[in-house]
C-alpha cells in the first residue's frame, strides 16, 4: 500500500445496431463541445458522450478503463493503475487527451506504465471523438480526441449552491474512493472547489500463471504490485453572464502506484496545473463569438526502486495558448478560425533514462467552414503548423563511456492537414455521412531521440533523428437511423499511412549491464517509418422493447479494426479483435436494473514478437436506485463485474503487461452519490 503525505477525506438477448454501446448510457442532451465549434446540434463525426448516471456506472480507476468497450475504443492497460485510451487501433501520440479543451501534459504518451494525470472521480462529462480531429487539435489527434470536462472554471452564472458527493467501495482491487464537488455564485461571480481520493489494493483476478521476462511464475489470483493511492483537489473562480465568462482555476493531482511488470518499482507522480479561460458570445461585427484558453502544467514523475532509491526522474513543463473565433453567419455559411501554440520542456534523470532533455515547440492556425443546405451539409477545413523539437544531447562533461545521446540536435517540421465531410438526410428517418481527410503529424521527441533501455517494454529503444512527418489519408462512410427511442448507426472507415512511425524489432540484441553488474542481452527496437493501413467497422444500437409496466431497452455494439504493414504484410501491434456487446436495462420509477455480455474474439493476427490473445466473454450486472432527499438527489449503485469469474487478457496491451495483468476477476462494488 502506498501512503501519500497529502490526504483528502472522501465524503461520507438482442443486438440492436445504433447510437449507444455504453453501459446504460443515455442519449446526450447537448452537443459534443470538442467536435462542434460551429454550434450545430448534430455531429458528422462519430462520437460518444458520458455524463450523469451513464458516467457514474462506467467510471473506472483510469481514463482508459472508463472508456474501454465504447465502439472503436479500447485501453492500453499496463496494470490497473495506468491505461490510456486506444481509438481505432491508434494510441500514444495519435490520440489527443484534453482537459477542458486544453492539452493534458503528462508523460503517459512516453511509456505504457505512465498513468494519465486525470482522475475520473471529478470528471463531470467525457466526450470522445472517433477518427481524425487534426483540424482543431493537430496531428496528435489522428486517431481521435478524448475531452474530460470538470467545470473547474464555471462557464455559466451560478445563482445557488450546488455540487455532488460520491463514495465507492469494493471491486476487484478493494477500492475505497470518494469525491466532493461544491460550487456556487451570486451576481455573476462564481466559484468551484473539489477534492478526490482513491486507495486500492493489488488487483484480484481469476487464477493464472504470470510470466516475467519469459519465465512462468507460480499460479496466483492477484496482480502483484498493482496497488495505488491517489488524491486530487482544485479551486476555480469566474465571472459569467448570459453572453460569456472569464475565469481561472488551479489544481493538483498526486498518484503513487505500483508497476505490475516490475514488482520492485513504484511510481510517484505529481501534477500541478493552472488555467485561464474565457468566452464572449453575441458580438457585433465579423465575428460573433471569441474564446481563449491559456494553460500551464508542471509534471514530475519518480520511478522508485525496491531500495527506495529513485532510479529515474521525469520532469516536464507544458504551456498552451488557444484562441478561436466563430464568424458571423453569412447566409448559409458558418465558420471558425483559430490559433494554437504549445511548448513542452522534458527532462529525464537517472541511469535508466532513455530519452535526453528535449524542448518541443509548435504553433498552428486552422479554419473550419460549413455550408448548411436544406438537404445537405458540407464542411471543409485546413490546418497549417510549424513544429520544432530540440535535443540537448549528452550533459556537458559526460565521459565517453557514459555518452548516449550525442551532441545537441534540432529538427523542424511543417505538418499540414485538411478534411472534407458531408451529411445528408435520407427517407424514413435515415441519414448518410461521409468524409475524406489528410493528416500529418510531427514525430514526438522520443521517436526522434530515444536511445537506451526502456524498462517498461524490456527493450533497447532507438529513435531516428531523420524521421519524416507521419502522413495519412482517411475515408469514412456512415449511416444512421432514428425513430423515437430507437437508434441505429454504422461506420466504415479506412486510414492509409505513407509514413507510419512504428517501433519495430531490429532482430539484434544489445548487451547492457544488469542491476547485479552482469551483462544482460536486451532485444533491440527502432522507430522507423513504414507504409501502413488500418480499416474497421463500428455498429451501435439502442432499441425500446417495452414501455409498461417496466421500460425495457436493449443496446449493443460490434466493432473491428485491422491493420497491416503494407510493405511486409505483417500485422500492426496491439490491435483489438472483433468485439461484441449485448445489454438489457429495465427502468421503473427510481429503479434501474441491467446487465451486459462483452465478447472479444481470439486475436490471431499479431506483430512479430507477440503471441495470440485468447477470446473471452464477460458478464456484468448492475442495479441502481435513486430518490429525492432534501434539496438533492440520492442514488446508490450495486455492480457485479465479471460474474462468471472468467480469465481474460487485453490484446491492446503490451505483451509484457498482458502476461502479468489480466482483466479483473469477479467482484462486487457499491457506490453512493448525492447531487445537490
Amino acid at each position: 500500500m502506498f501512503r501519500s503525505p497529502f490526504r483528502f477525506t472522501p465524503l461520507g438477448a438482442l443486438l440492436a445496431l445504433g447510437s449507444f454501446a455504453t453501459l446504460a448510457q443515455q442519449p446526450p442532451a447537448t452537443v459534443v463541445i470538442t467536435g462542434n465549434p460551429l454550434g450545430r446540434d448534430e455531429l458528422i463525426q462519430p462520437s460518444n458522450v458520458l455524463a450523469g448516471d451513464g458516467l457514474a456506472l462506467r467510471r473506472g480507476g483510469t481514463l482508459g478503463a472508463t472508456l474501454d468497450g465504447l465502439p472503436g475504443v479500447a485501453q492500453s492497460g499496463f496494470g490497473p493503475q495506468s491505461a490510456r485510451p486506444v481509438i481505432r487501433g491508434l494510441d500514444g501520440d495519435r490520440v489527443r487527451l484534453l482537459d477542458n479543451g486544453g492539452a493534458s501534459a503528462d508523460a503517459s504518451n512516453l511509456s505504457f506504465d505512465h498513468a494519465v494525470a486525470i482522475d475520473p472521480l471529478v470528471i463531470e462529462r467525457l466526450e470522445v471523438l472517433r477518427g481524425p480531429a487534426a483540424l482543431l487539435y493537430g496531428g496528435n489527434a489522428t486517431g481521435g480526441v478524448v475531452n474530460a470536462i470538470d467545470n473547474r472554471v464555471p462557464r455559466r452564472p451560478l445563482e445557488r449552491l450546488g455540487g455532488r458527493a460520491e463514495v465507492r467501495f469494493g471491486g476487484a482491487a478493494n477500492e475505497r474512493a470518494g469525491a466532493a464537488v461544491i460550487e456556487g455564485g451570486a451576481g455573476g461571480l462564481n466559484w468551484h472547489a473539489d477534492v478526490a481520493a482513491r486507495r486500492s489494493e493489488d488487483l484480484r483476478v481469476p487464477r493464472f500463471r504470470p510470466v516475467f521476462d519469459g519465465e512462468p511464475g507460480e499460479p496466483t489470483r492477484r496482480v502483484i504490485n498493482s496497488a495505488g493511492d491517489s488524491n486530487a483537489g482544485a479551486v476555480g473562480v469566474s465571472w459569467a453572464d448570459a453572453d460569456g465568462y472569464v475565469g481561472a482555476a488551479v489544481d493538483g493531482y498526486r498518484n503513487y502506484y505500483g508497476v505490475a511488470v516490475e514488482p520492485g518499482v513504484t511510481i510517484r507522480m505529481r501534477r500541478q496545473q493552472a488555467q485561464l479561460a474565457g468566452e464572449r458570445r453575441s458580438l457585433a461585427g465579423p465575428f460573433a463569438q471569441f474564446e481563449f484558453r491559456l494553460g500551464q502544467t508542471r509534471y514530475r514523475h519518480d520511478e522508485v526502486e525496491g531500495s527506495a532509491e529513485v532510479g529515474t526522474r521525469f520532469h516536464s513543463r507544458g504551456r498552451e495558448l488557444r484562441l478561436m473565433a466563430r464568424q458571423a453567419a453569412v447566409g448559409r455559411w458558418h465558420g471558425v478560425i483559430g490559433l494554437q501554440a504549445e511548448q513542452l520542456d522534458f527532462s529525464a534523470l537517472g541511469d535508466e533514462a532513455f530519452v535526453p532533455d528535449t524542448h518541443s515547440r509548435s504553433a498552428g492556425v486552422f479554419t473550419l467552414q460549413e455550408w448548411r443546405g436544406d438537404a445537405l451539409t458540407l464542411a471543409a477545413g485546413a490546418r497549417l503548423e510549424r513544429s520544432r523539437v530540440r535535443s540537448d544531447g549528452d550533459p556537458a562533461g559526460s565521459e565517453a563511456a557514459q555518452a548516449r545521446f550525442g551532441a545537441a540536435a534540432e529538427r523542424r517540421f511543417s505538418p499540414r492537414s485538411a478534411a472534407l465531410s458531408l451529411q445528408a438526410p435520407l427517407a424514413g428517418g435515415w441519414s448518410a455521412s461521409g468524409s475524406l481527410g489528410h493528416t500529418e503529424r510531427a514525430p514526438a521527441y522520443y521517436e526522434l531521440f530515444a536511445n537506451g533501455v526502456h524498462v517498461a517494454t524490456g527493450a533497447f529503444e532507438r529513435g531516428d533523428p531523420n524521421l519524416a512527418t507521419e502522413r495519412s489519408r482517411q475515408a469514412e462512410l456512415g449511416l444512421a437511423w432514428k425513430r423515437g427511442p430507437h437508434r441505429l448507426q454504422a461506420q466504415a472507415w479506412t486510414a492509409r499511412f505513407s509514413n507510419y512511425i512504428a517501433l519495430d524489432a531490429t532482430g539484434a540484441s544489445i548487451e547492457e549491464t544488469g542491476e547485479d553488474g552482469a551483462p544482460v542481452a536486451v532485444p533491440g527496437y527502432a522507430f522507423r517509418g513504414i507504409p501502413a493501413r488500418l480499416h474497421g467497422i463500428e455498429l451501435e444500437g439502442h432499441w425500446r422493447l417495452l414501455e409498461q409496466p417496466w421500460q425495457l431497452d436493449a443496446h449493443g455494439s460490434v466493432d473491428r479494426v485491422r491493420g497491416s504493414d503494407r510493405a511486409s504484410g505483417a500485422p500492426l501491434p496491439r490491435l483489438a479483435p472483433w468485439r461484441l456487446m449485448l445489454g438489457l436495462e429495465a427502468r421503473q420509477g427510481g429503479w434501474r436494473i441491467g446487465g451486459q455480455a462483452r465478447h472479444a474474439a481470439r486475436q490471431s493476427r499479431f506483430s512479430p514478437g507477440d503471441v495470440p490473445t485468447p477470446s473471452y466473454t464477460l458478464v456484468d450486472l448492475w442495479a441502481s436506485w435513486s430518490m429525492r432527499l432534501g434539496a438533492g438527489d440520492l442514488s446508490w449503485t450495486l455492480k457485479l463485474d465479471n460474474a462468471g469469474d472468467r480469465l481474460a487478457f487485453n490484446a491492446s496491451t503490451l505483451r509484457a503487461a498482458r502476461e502479468v495483468a489480466p482483466y479483473a476477476g469477479r467482484a462486487v462494488s457499491v457506490g453512493l452519490r448525492w447531487t445537490l
